[in-house]
């Protein structure tokens, strides 16, 4: 990751101010940021050690709030598009065609390596979910 810088680090620290999640907006509100840090071109070692911050947190909060049990890559997969509000056709840039998409989704098709994979970027989990 990088050295941190300390003062840029209290910087982004003071204009984002994470806390612990307790809402489902404070956690929509986080999901958002950490899905803007990710997608930066050139992330700074401040910026990647906010982003892995903000993953915490969020994976925190919906361990408590939304714990999956006995889940199968499938039903990750169906869960993480809920509560996203995602439909099929969002996953066609992660998965392939559309066809492909319909099959994963509908549990027709297992999730391949390289799509768990992208799978695991695009919703910040590990992709270790999918498999």
């Amino acid at each position: 990751m990088g050295i941190i810088n300390p003062e840029i680090y209290a910087n982004l620290l003071a204009e984002y101010q994470p806390k612990v999640i307790k809402t489902d907006e404070e956690n929509d509100h986080a999901i958002n940021l950490a899905e803007e840090l990710a997608h930066r071109q050139n992330k700074t070692a401040e910026e990647s050690a906010l982003l892995e911050l903000l993953i915490a947190l969020i994976e925190k909060y919906e361990d408590e709030e939304y714990p999956m049990g006995n889940s199968n890559p499938h039903s990750m997969l169906l869960h993480l598009m809920e509560a996203r509000d995602l439909k099929q056709a969002d996953l066609v840039g992660i998965l392939g065609a559309s066809a492909v998409v319909s099959e994963v989704v509908d549990g027709k098709r297992k999730i391949t390596k390289t799509q768990a994979k992208a799978l695991g970027e695009f919703f910040h989990v590990d992709p270790g979910l999918f498999i």
